[in-house]
């Protein structure tokens, strides 16, 4: 697995590539939509990785990254030095004992091109190319604290967008959402249109 992180005047965003002992290779692109910095951008796009991987079934996984401050704080060499790298660390953590093995690699940024490329796709929020996995970040997956939770990434699919209250919208989705049938005929004749 090869991770990275990007984050530019467009935005944030990670990009994680598994290539499987037979060369396939799946792509995925995280956009990331709160405040983070270019480390926490890699540390997301690690934590992620792992996550999916532990999803697929992988059980031996070598983690290859071009940066030296999360490989290193990975690999235990270097203390974490702020309360945001020791909560994913241990988020981290957690996932690592779901493998039998896990390696994590320090590796030149010419060597991590194909991962470079699909963070910069989600910082920049352009279009993703077909065959490209997508998620959408709304929040950070750790918190600064000592209790660390995790989030599901299944949560962190949802894009909450504001309606004006005087959107026909509004009720629209409420009936998806609750099955509700609205009050009376106008409103329903306002859902049909």
């Amino acid at each position: 697995m090869y991770f990275d992180g990007a984050l530019n005047i467009n935005g944030t965003g990670a990009g994680i590539l598994f290539i499987t002992p037979t060369k396939d290779k799946l792509r995925y692109v995280l956009r990331i939509h709160f405040p983070a910095s270019n480390n926490a951008a890699k540390y997301e796009a690690c934590l992620h990785g792992l996550r999916i991987a532990v999803e697929l079934g992988v059980k031996r996984l070598m983690v290859y990254g071009d940066s030296a401050l999360v490989i290193n704080q990975l690999n235990k060499d270097w203390s974490c030095s702020s309360k945001m790298m020791d909560a994913y660390c241990v988020e981290i953590r957690k996932l690592e004992g779901k493998f039998y093995d896990i390696e994590y690699h320090h590796v030149v940024s010419d060597q991590n091109q194909l991962a470079d490329h699909l963070s910069k796709l989600g910082s920049s929020r352009t279009v993703i190319p077909p065959g490209v996995f997508v998620q959408d970040l709304m929040a950070p997956s750790i918190k600064e604290d000592k209790e660390v939770q995790e989030v599901p990434p299944a949560e962190q699919l949802v894009l909450v967008v504001p309606l004006p209250t005087a959107d026909w919208r509004k009720q629209f989705i409420k009936y998806l959402t609750s099955a509700k049938v609205p009050a009376n005929k106008t409103e329903t004749e306002r859902l049909i249109r």
